[in-house]
């Protein structure tokens, strides 16, 4: 049955917000004149950008696809990861272009994962690696998810670096970059659409907005990436900053890369948006050092409650019970080793006003010069379903934390890349803990594999998942959060209406 103009209409309303696109029912044929509640329906395509992973020589580089079986879902699909294409030096107004990534060699994909519910991977090797543009369709869309992972021998950013490869959007901020002189932070911008696409880039301190001309209008030409260094847009050197990226035109996917040439580096994802309450989740247990950085970009301060969310239950950390964030300006909190030996994670509510903010961590493990660096942004509540890839059967701690009432989760560890099988483990998170759970390791495990979070019963729940390997005495680490995976979009059923034609 074609669809009518009102179908279409509702339709693209209500999937406009989200990366998939889901497919809409025939009206039904009853010829009742109230539209049915929303259901939820599988996405139908979904689209994630990957950034160039080092400028190092001595950089390697994995990749790994993953999408879970989603019950419903049947029939074809395809996904894979392609290079986004090479720009010229000067496309970016005279900026660093300094690890610019060549084009895709002959258009061919670099993964193209076979089913759902098992591991797909790839790997490269050195400087001029591309950033990667990558399409899911059909069964393989709904909570597709590309985890890129870099070890970095020696030099600048040494160590581990990981990023969830992220859907393309319009609004980034990243508290926690830096223009100090011993960091080298880009951020990354990649743009998967046929046209270019306009972003702006503005920077906040400690006193306010630092003053730049040379980040607005940064033009992200089609299937292209573009990588800016900060420190190339002022001369303001400072420790911490919160970096808010915004796109004038078109979409496109935004990381930052934040190198220090002693603490290692790390990817720095964008934060949660901008709310009153916030959960920062996934701290380690031997953490020597964790920084809050909070900015809130309302036109009032906000006053924050600080705890820590242990694994026998909240703790206040002495010294450090509140935080107040100057209205446009960059705050900042030293917690020192807060976790002192148990795993935690950092909740953030208001003590009385409620007022929105973004915060990111920066978290140190290690000792004297053989110290690594990870981020971990505040985020969302896995909510239904979340997942993330290449986890192998040492190194991988996943941290579970319900902040406001007990809650019950399924996990689940996927096939493995090479071979293995599923297996499934429940666990019960009391009210106001972090659990680094025993997590479950497909049996005669084989390559990598996903662990996917799913919400079973109780408050909300908020996940992390940490990699770490020991690499000449160096504790190299990098920590992803779990959001809901968005594999599923609220799709209302619409009835025909001949009359809206007439009017």
């Amino acid at each position: 049955m074609n669809r009518t103009t009102l179908s279409l209409i509702a339709g693209a309303t209500a999937l406009a917000a989200v990366t998939g696109f889901a497919a809409l029912s025939s009206p039904d044929a009853s010829g009742a004149d109230t539209a049915e509640a929303a259901a939820q329906r599988p996405v139908e395509r979904t689209t994630l950008l990957c950034p160039a992973p080092s400028q190092s020589d001595l950089a390697d580089t994995a990749y790994t696809s993953f999408t879970p079986v989603t019950q419903g879902v049947s029939g074809a699909g395809t996904a894979e990861l392609k290079a986004a294409a090479e720009q010229s030096p000067d496309s970016a107004g005279g900026k660093d272009k300094k690890g610019k990534k060549g084009p895709a060699k002959s258009g061919a994909p670099v993964l193209t994962p076979k089913q759902p519910g098992t591991p797909a991977t790839a790997e490269a090797s050195g400087a001029d690696v591309p950033a990667l543009i990558g399409t899911a369709q059909g069964r393989f869309a709904p909570g597709w998810t590309v985890q890129q992972t870099t070890e970095v021998a020696a030099g600048n950013g040494r160590g581990l670096q990981g990023v969830n490869c992220t859907a393309p959007d319009t609004e980034f901020w990243f508290p926690g970059a830096s223009t100090a002189a011993d960091r080298t932070d880009y951020v990354h911008l990649t743009n998967p659409d046929d046209s270019a696409a306009v972003a702006d880039i503005e920077l906040y301190g400690k006193d306010g907005a630092v003053k730049s001309t040379v980040g607005e209008g940064i033009t992200v030409p089609p299937h292209g990436a573009e990588p800016i260094l900060l420190s190339t847009l002022t001369d303001d050197r400072q420790d911490n900053l919160t970096v808010h990226v915004t796109v004038r035109s078109g979409r496109v996917g935004a990381a930052v890369q934040a190198l220090d040439q002693k603490l290692g580096g790390d990817w720095l994802p964008a934060a949660a948006d901008p709310a009153p309450s916030l959960v920062l989740p996934g701290i380690p247990k031997d953490a020597v050092s964790v920084r809050l950085v909070a900015f809130t970009p309302g036109g009032s301060d906000a006053d924050l409650k600080v705890r820590l969310a242990s694994p026998s239950g909240p703790i206040t950390p002495a010294g450090n019970e509140t935080l107040h964030v100057k209205s446009g300006m960059t705050s900042v909190l030293d917690l020192g080793d807060v976790t002192r030996g148990e795993a935690g994670s950092l909740v953030l509510t208001p003590t009385d006003r409620a007022v929105p903010v973004v915060a990111a961590l920066r978290v140190v493990r290690g000792k004297g010069d053989q110290q690594e660096t990870a981020f971990i942004p505040a985020t969302a509540a896995v909510g239904t379903r979340a997942t993330v890839a290449d986890n192998s059967a040492k190194g991988t701690t996943l941290f579970l934390t319900a902040p406001t009432a007990s809650a019950q989760v399924k996990v689940t560890a996927s096939a493995g890349s090479e071979g293995g099988a599923a297996a499934t483990q429940t666990y019960t998170i009391k009210a106001g803990t972090t659990q680094d759970v025993r997590i479950p390791v497909p049996s005669g495990l084989k390559g990598t594999y996903a662990l996917t979070v799913e919400q079973v019963s109780g408050g909300p729940v908020y996940a992390a998942r940490m990699l770490a390997a020991t690499e000449d005495g160096v504790p190299a680490f990098t920590v992803q959060t779990l959001p809901n995976d968005r594999g599923t979009v609220a799709v209302p059923e619409a009835d025909e209406d001949l009359a809206v034609l007439q009017k």
